[in-house]
């Protein structure tokens, strides 16, 4: 196995960020969702949950030191957006750490990798795009016509 680390590719489009990888290449014979496999995106899932925790270590630090009580009620106001902007991020966050940990646990049961909804393969370029995926692109894309066939309603 190579090391994950080299050559580093940016990570998804999204508005959450992980850590750079490299893309795997499975061998000619290799099954899908192989314990090289399975490694690869544990490591990545892992990766991702440690660099938001490491947000959420930093915002609770920052809140502590910028605990300043300001007398003009303008800074006052800037401080408390600022502050509400970062906690709906943390908050966003906090909910994405939730999905990093379902799927690894979903890794632990044998299950990563598969639809939830039809049990087809989800693909080793989606999983890396968005590792926490649990539906297939034909299932997800039916799931977003749903939803936007309900908003219209």
């Amino acid at each position: 196995m190579t090391d994950q680390r080299a050559n580093p590719v940016a990570s998804p489009a999204s508005s959450q960020q992980f850590t750079a990888f490299t893309p795997y290449q499975p061998a000619p014979d290799e099954a899908y969702m192989s314990p090289a496999q399975l490694a690869h995106f544990r490591k990545i899932l892992e990766d991702w949950r440690d660099e938001l925790m490491s947000e959420v270590e930093r915002t609770v630090q920052n809140m502590q030191v910028e605990n300043v009580n300001y007398s003009d009620p303008n800074d006052r106001a800037s401080l408390e957006t600022d502050m509400g902007l970062e906690l709906r991020a943390r908050d966003r966050e906090r909910k994405l750490i939730r999905k990093i940990n379902q799927a690894l646990a979903r890794i632990d049961a044998g299950e990563y990798g598969y639809c939830e909804s039809c049990g087809v393969e989800i693909g080793l370029r989606r999983l890396e795009a968005r590792p926490t995926a649990t539906l297939c692109i034909d299932c997800k894309t039916l799931e977003e016509k749903r939803e936007k066939q309900m908003a219209q309603d």
